[in-house]
Parts: structure tokens; sequence; C-alpha cells
């Protein structure tokens, strides 16, 4: 990493109030205060105010965008049971204890998706080379049905968008504890999108699904990716796997655009993964998708949320973090969370939070590059990611 940041690029923010409607009740993991709280922190961090920072309202996005992505009768269902939260659509996950209906479902999901939209459409214009939508990140939505607390599948839309107006490869790089299956399906036989999930198996975690097999249709074979790790996997052996797999097929599909999903719930406070990882690694990974957008599609990089359960110490620090690194000035991990904001955490939660932006974490991890070691379960399942798809784009899933 550079000893001094890159310059300031044009980076669009997408957020206001309204986001929060996207609310499945007080006892859901999903609590909308995680984007207030996150919102808060970036503001009295200064981040809005950044010269080189747009922050846009958040708009619906309409039913025939929706169609870009998901079927004619999903849409039509959401409606229903949007109007009428008493009769849910089971079939199609809606009402389900993942995805309870409430009164205005339809209007609060369309607008976490509009703004991944108007994401798009400012690195499309030239506006932004940057843009974030914290709130979005809703990867497990399929076409034709609601999953894992997604309702609509803004990353999926913001691809879309970006392809239909000339944008010829763009590459999907999911990092949050849950595999990102809702995007790698609508995208699975469409070789111009390059899907990459790093996540914890599917042999412990929801979907259930994400295996080094999974390569992709017959059309895109190679163009999905998926590093399933192993449970209680610390910093360490994720940003090793992060670096023997990303960095080597990012550069070999030279994306266009990069379009990345910040899930934080790997952390090892957040109570619906398995996973061990600091908020420090959370940043790292920030930088070096800054870094490779840097490299390889020209600056352009889009950025979502997307899980995160610890509401009140991890979301807000992980996604301030990626709002700062996208706008081109990191906040440092000893900087000291605004009183301000402390006060405001605690009068929600009713105890004190951290007082750093970091957790104190050592980072440091073997590069691929030493060697592999059979008897490492992390290494084994790197290997056996990079044998399945290396081949496809002319790599060598040993030494490359």
């Amino acid at each position: 990493m550079s000893a001094n940041p890159p310059p300031a690029v044009p980076t669009h923010i997408v957020w206001d109030q309204s986001m929060l409607a996207y609310n499945f009740g007080p006892h859901h993991p999903m609590n909308p205060v995680r984007l207030d709280l996150t919102a808060r922190l970036a503001g009295e961090f200064g981040l809005f105010a950044r010269p080189n920072v747009t922050l846009v309202a958040s708009r619906i996005a309409t039913d025939q965008e929706l169609q870009t992505v998901h079927d004619a009768d999903y849409i039509a269902a959401v409606h229903r049971v949007s109007d009428d939260p008493s009769t849910p659509d089971e079939a199609r996950g809606l009402g389900t204890e993942d995805d309870p209906a409430f009164a205005g479902m339809h209007e609060a999901s369309a607008r976490l998706a509009g703004a991944s939209l108007q994401a798009a459409d400012a690195i499309l214009s030239g506006a932004a080379l940057h843009a974030v939508n914290f709130g979005g990140g809703m990867h497990h939505a399929a076409r034709d049905r609601a999953s894992g607390f997604c309702i609509y599948n803004d990353c999926a839309l913001a691809i879309r968008r970006l392809l239909d107006n000339g944008v010829q490869r763009v590459l999907y790089l999911d990092v949050d504890a849950h595999h990102g299956d809702g995007t790698q399906n609508i995208f699975w036989d469409d070789p111009r999108v390059m899907t990459i999930s790093l996540h914890e198996s599917g042999m412990h975690l929801f979907p259930g699904t994400g295996y080094a097999n999974e390569v992709g249709g017959p059309a895109a074979l190679g163009s999905a990716v998926n590093v399933a790790v192993p449970p209680r996997t610390g910093d360490a052996a994720w940003m090793r796997a992060f670096h023997a797999v990303v960095p080597q097929l990012t550069r070999a599909f030279r994306p266009e655009v990069i379009v990345s999903q910040h899930g934080c719930d790997g952390h090892a406070r957040d109570v619906l993964s398995s996973l061990r990882l600091s908020v420090d690694a959370q940043r790292q990974m920030m930088l070096d998708v800054a870094q490779l957008a840097r490299e390889v599609s020209g600056d352009r990089w889009l950025a979502t949320g997307g899980g995160g359960y610890d509401v009140y110490d991890t979301v807000p620090r992980s996604w301030t973090h990626l709002l700062a690194i996208a706008s081109g000035q990191p906040l440092p991990l000893d900087a000291k969370l605004p009183q301000a904001w402390r006060d405001h955490a605690r009068a929600r939660s009713g105890r004190e939070g951290p007082q750093l932006m970091g957790d104190g974490a050592e980072l440091w991890w073997r590069s691929w590059e030493v060697g592999y070691d059979p008897n490492d379960a992390m290494d084994r399942t790197v290997m056996a990611t990079r044998k399945e798809v290396f081949p496809y784009h002319g790599l060598d899933p040993w030494f490359d």
C-alpha cells in the first residue's frame, strides 16, 4: 500500500433517510439502524462534505428497470404483498421468516435498487469514477424470488445497466460472509460478467451454494469464481485467499468497471457467520479493490454494502471506511470515533461501543508465492478454486 493516498476522484454517494424504510421489523437481524449509524459516522468525519463528493438522494426504480433482471410476475407479486402484507407469497420468498412481508415493501426495496442504478448512471455519464450505495448489496435476490433478506438484486441491476450502455466486461466481487448466489445465477451464462465470491462454505452457512466447481454456464465457463472458506477463518487466511485468486483473475479478465459488494458480516462479532475477520481486514480489502480499479478498470468502481448484523459496532465503522476509501482519503485505523457519534450510538444500544475505527488487529498473511501447503484447509480451498477456474483464463493454477 502506498504511503501517500491516491488523488481524490469524483465520487457519488447515494444516500438519504428514506432508505431506512427497508425494514423487516424490530426483531429482524437486518435492522436499518445500521444505515443510520453509518451515515451519521460518515457525516461526523466530514466525508459527505469532501469537495470531490456528491451526495445524491435515492430514487425508486421503475418496474421496467426492475424487469431487466427480475421476472414481471415476481415484481407483480412484490407489489401485491407490499399492498397487503396479510397475504404473503411464500413460493416467491415473500412473507417468510427471512423476508417478512411489510407495507411498502416494494417501494422500499425498489429504492435500494434505484440507488445502485443511480450509482451506475453516474459512472456511465462520467460524472463519477467511484460510486457507493452502502444501503445496497442485496445479492441473494433471484430473478423470480426473494431470498436471504433480499427482495430486488440491486447489484445485478447495476451490472445490467452498465452492460446495456456499452460496457463490455464487468467484474462483480463479493466479500460478504454469504455466497453471492443471486448475482452469480443471474449472469451464470454471460461471458461479459465475471462473478467472484469469497464466503464461508455452504456446507456450514446459508445459502448452501458457492463451491469451487460452480464455474458458469456453457457459454461462460470460468466466469463464476467461488472461494468457499472454512468456518472460523481469520484475517490472515482470508487475505491469503483473496490475494491468491482476486488480483490474478481481475488482471486476466480486464474489466471496464468493478462492482463490489462489501457485506461485513464476516466480522468476528457478527452472529450470522462463523468467520473471524476484523474491521482492519475489511478495510484492507477495500483498499485492495480500489487499487485494482486504478490498475485495471480505469478507476471505475461501484461499491455497495450488503450483510452486516453487528449493527452498532462493526457495520458503521466498516462502511465508513468504504466511503472514505472510495472518496480518496482513507481514515486511519487508530482514528477516534467522534464523541457525538458514540453518545448517539450508546443512547440507541444502551452500552458503550468501540472507541477507535479499527480493532487493533495485526494484518499479516502468507502470499501464495511462498508455497502451497496441502495440510492447510485454506490452501486446499484456494487450490480447488484455482484448478477449476484459472485454466479458462490461461493461468497456471500452481504458479500464477
